[in-house]
C-alpha cells in the first residue's frame, strides 16, 4: 500500500524554571528533528541550533544513509563552532531526526531526545536513550521505576559536539496509515510518563497543535524541569495537496511566547534545576558502582554545568564580606599604626 506524509506540526516551550530555551526543533517535511542543547552560558542554545541548522547541508545517499551522515555533518559543525568560539566552548546537544522517504521512515539519533510510534492505540518508543540511567536499566541493576528519580538521571553518555566524532544509532520504520509519530526533548518524558501521553494523543488527535500544547501543559503541570518540545508528523494512505510554494529546510523554529506563559517561573526560583551533563564511558561505569551519587560532583567532560543563580549569588556576596573585612582590617592597622608613632 502506498503511503504519504500528512499532517506535522512542532511546539517548544522554556518550561518553569530555565530562562532559557536551549532546545531547537525542525518541522519542514519530509524532514523531522529536535535538539536538545547543554553547556555553559549561552552554549547550549548554540549547539542546538547549529546542529538543526546543519541539517540542511547536502549529503550523499538516502534513508538511514542520508541522516547518519547529517548527523555526523551536525558533529563536525558544533565541535567546531566549540574550538572557534570561547564562550561556546564546552557545549553539546542531543538530537533526533527522522526521514520520510518511499514509504519508510529513517531515524538517527544522539543523547536522549526520544522517537515514539503511537500505532492501533499503543505508543511504543522507538529510540533507546544513551543516558547512565537507560545503561543501568539494561543491564539490570536498575529498575524503569528507580530511573524515573535517580539523583544521575540527566547524565548522558552521548552527544553531539563533545568530540570531533560521534557514533549515530540508526534504523527505519516501515510505515503504515494512520501512524503517529512523536519527537521530543527530555523535558517531556522526565515529567510525562508514556501511558499519560497516550491518553492526551487519543483524547485530541484531530487536531496536533492541541495535542502538542496538552504535552507541554502537563510537562508543566508535572513541574516543567526542563525546557520542552514537542513535533509530530503523521502517516496517511491520501495524497496531500501540492504545496503552494516550495520550501527549503530545516526550517529552525524559536519558541513561541505568550501572555500565558510569562508566570511558568513563580513561585519555583527555589527549587535547584537537574542540569544535563555528558560522561565518557569510562565515567559512566564508574558511576554506575556509586551508591548515592551526586549530581554536583561528577566530573564532566564536554560541557559547563550551569549555576543555579541563587548559588551564584551567595559564593559573590561571600566574596564581597571578606574583601570589605579584610579593607576594614586594614583601615584599623594603619589607624593605630599612626597612633603608636604619635
Amino acid at each position: 500500500m502506498t503511503v504519504f506524509l500528512g499532517r506535522s506540526t512542532g511546539l517548544s516551550h522554556p518550561g518553569r524554571k530555565r530562562r532559557r530555551n536551549e532546545d531547537a526543533w525542525v518541522c519542514q517535511p519530509p524532514l523531522f528533528a529536535v535538539a536538545d542543547g547543554m553547556g555553559g552560558a549561552r552554549g547550549g542554545e548554540i549547539a542546538s541550533r547549529v546542529a538543526a541548522t546543519a541539517l540542511g547541508e547536502t549529503v550523499d545517499g538516502s534513508g538511514e544513509t542520508r541522516v547518519v551522515a547529517l548527523i555526523q555533518e551536525a558533529n563536525r559543525q558544533v565541535y567546531e563552532r566549540a574550538r572557534e568560539d570561547s564562550d561556546a566552548s564546552g557545549m553539546g546537544t542531543t538530537i533526533t531526526v527522522a526521514l520520510v522517504e518511499n514509504g519508510a521512515v529513517a531515524i538517527g539519533h544522539v543523547g536522549d531526545s526520544r522517537a515514539y510510534l503511537i500505532r492501533d492505540h499503543k505508543v511504543d518508543q522507538l529510540t533507546e536513550d544513551h543516558s547512565l540511567v537507560a545503561e543501568l536499566v539494561r543491564s539490570g541493576r536498575l529498575s524503569p521505576e528507580e530511573a524515573e528519580i535517580h539523583p544521575q538521571r540527566s547524565v548522558i553518555t552521548r552527544a553531539l559536539g563533545t568530540d570531533p566524532d560521534v557514533d549515530v544509532d540508526s534504523f527505519s520504520v516501515v510505515a503504515k496509515p494512520g501512524d503517529l509519530f512523536l519527537i521530543c526533548s527530555d523535558g517531556l518524558t522526565s515529567m510525562v510518563d508514556d501511558e499519560t501521553i497516550l491518553g492526551i494523543v487519543e483524547r485530541s488527535r484531530d487536531n496536533l497543535e492541541l495535542v502538542a500544547k496538552e504535552l507541554i501543559g502537563a510537562a508543566n503541570r508535572s513541574g516543567g524541569e526542563d525546557n520542552i518540545t514537542v513535533v509530530f508528523f503523521e502517516i496517511t494512505d491520501t495524497a496531500p495537496e501540492p504545496p503552494a510554494e516550495t520550501k527549503t529546510y530545516p526550517a529552525v523554529q524559536a519558541p513561541p511566547t505568550s501572555e500565558a506563559d510569562e508566570d511558568t517561573l513563580s513561585g519555583l526560583e527555589g527549587v535547584p534545576t537537574v542540569n544535563t551533563m555528558v560522561v565518557s564511558p569510562e565515567q559512566a561505569e564508574a558511576l554506575a558502582g556509586r551508591d548515592s551519587p551526586s549530581v554536583g560532583t561528577v566530573p564532566v567532560e564536554g560541557t559547563v554545568p550551569e549555576e543555579p543563580p541563587k548559588e551564584r549569588f551567595s559564593v559573590q556576596a561571600a566574596r564581597l564580606v571578606v574583601a570589605l573585612a579584610v579593607v576594614a582590617a586594614l583601615a584599623l592597622l594603619v589607624y593605630w599604626l599612626l597612633g603608636q608613632s604619635r
